[in-house]
């Protein structure tokens, strides 16, 4: 009876912690997944560009796609996907095929200069409306307590009737 007490709750705490370690994590989708879904349910989309040999790209991968509040706004108000501004995928986006026809090492693929506008900057993240359009391109690293108002902003369609500066002020933190 005590080994099976003592397993039941190893059992437990190993559940409670696994699951507690899945809320903060963002669900990733591909850009064809996130298209697909918005059939579906209806939200925005949100693109995380970056490349592979990005260090701010990676910090706020580790940093603030990790924070509670963040994965939190993330998992439920948007599709989030991770693109790789280099990748050499062929992509069918809004009936349009992009592809990566450049040469070079660090050659952008189609799309991200699509999302990004041609301004090339990395981390940078592209916020598409539920009807997959692009609403604007925010480029550089965000902490998780300067991401979350811009993400906000978004979600609640703050943008349609106040500037950005006006909803920040009234804007409260979840990450502090």
């Amino acid at each position: 009876m005590k080994n099976w007490t003592i397993s039941f709750i190893a059992l437990f705490l190993f559940t409670c912690l696994n699951v507690s370690g899945q809320e903060n994590e963002v669900k990733w989708y591909s850009i064809e997944e996130a298209i697909e879904l918005n059939k579906k349910e209806q939200r925005k989309i949100f693109i995380d560009v970056y490349t592979d040999w990005c260090g701010w790209c990676k910090k706020m991968e580790a940093t603030t796609f990790t924070h509670p509040a963040i994965t939190k706004i993330l998992n439920e108000e948007y599709y989030a996907v991770r693109f790789d501004a280099e990748t050499k995928d062929t992509i069918n986006f809004a009936g349009q095929i992009f592809i990566n026809d450049g040469t070079g090492r660090r050659s952008p693929h189609q799309l991200a200069v699509a999302l990004l506008q041609g301004k090339m900057s990395y981390p940078s993240v592209a916020y598409l409306n539920e009807n997959n359009q692009l609403l604007t391109a925010v480029p550089g690293y965000y902490t998780a307590d300067a991401l979350e108002p811009i993400l906000m902003f978004f979600a609640e369609d703050a943008f349609k009737t106040v500037s950005f500066d006006e909803y920040k002020k009234n804007f409260e933190n979840k990450t502090n």
